[in-house]
């Protein structure tokens, strides 16, 4: 289930809204938030990134219920909603915090693990390919599982499991379609290796033979022709 920790982070409201105003919040060691929901107003705060880290790097990761204690503005129950993640160093740039109320539920994302072995893989040579690794449910903050786990032992080659064979909790609400694919097993095709392609060799192109001979005798007359014509002119 969804981890309660003890834990109360600090904020303080931030004035601004531009990005210049986050990157000094950020050079500060705080993480720009916005906080809303539970029938309270939207706030835009500033928190420390280093209990902010913390605490997703706990088991039950963005799923943990913590309190955050914004000044001027009291205290609220809260849990990640989204956040934004620096892909180069994986620092976080930015979260939504959204309020907890006391038996309203709330929509959250939760890991899917799927259990066991396939018979299509164990026995069939088949390939186990998982499609969707996380799944939606809407449920109270303290039913939210830490993950939800499938068994596939019984999937054989071609079988495919759908989000409608997923059981959960009477108290969790499942919000994917019913027919979304979660997983199946298939098989690797062998391609056929085709076979070198020989280039056939073109014909020969025929020798030509005395081809320079007789230019050379045709130039020979030529030029017999030309000095009779210059006796000529001088008799």
């Amino acid at each position: 289930m969804a981890e309660h920790k003890d834990v109360t982070v600090k904020a303080k409201v931030r004035e601004g809204r531009g990005k210049n105003d986050a990157r000094r919040a950020r050079r500060a060691g705080l993480v720009p938030v916005t906080v809303y929901g539970g029938g309270g107003e939207t706030v835009a705060a500033a928190a420390p990134l280093s209990e902010l880290a913390a605490i997703l790097r706990s088991e039950a990761g963005r799923n943990t219920i913590f309190t955050i204690d914004i000044e001027g503005l009291g205290a609220s129950e809260v849990m990640f909603h989204d956040r934004q993640i620096d892909p180069v160093r994986s620092r976080l740039l930015h979260a939504d915090f959204q309020r907890l109320v006391k038996g309203q539920k709330i929509e959250v994302t939760v890991p899917l693990h799927l259990v066991g072995e396939p018979i299509g893989v164990r026995e069939q040579q088949g390939i186990l390919e998982q499609i969707f690794r996380e799944i939606e449910i809407r449920c109270e903050p303290r039913e939210i599982p830490d993950a939800i786990d499938v068994d596939v032992s019984n999937l054989g080659v071609h079988d495919v499991l759908h989000v409608s064979d997923i059981q959960v909790g009477e108290n969790i609400e499942i919000l994917n379609e019913p027919d979304t694919v979660i997983a199946t097993v298939g098989i690797v095709k062998e391609e056929p290796v085709a076979a070198p392609v020989v280039e056939a060799e073109g014909p020969a192109e025929p020798e030509v033979i005395g081809k320079g001979k007789k230019e050379e005798e045709g130039a020979g007359d030529e030029g017999e022709k030309g000095e009779k014509g210059e006796k000529g002119k001088k008799e």
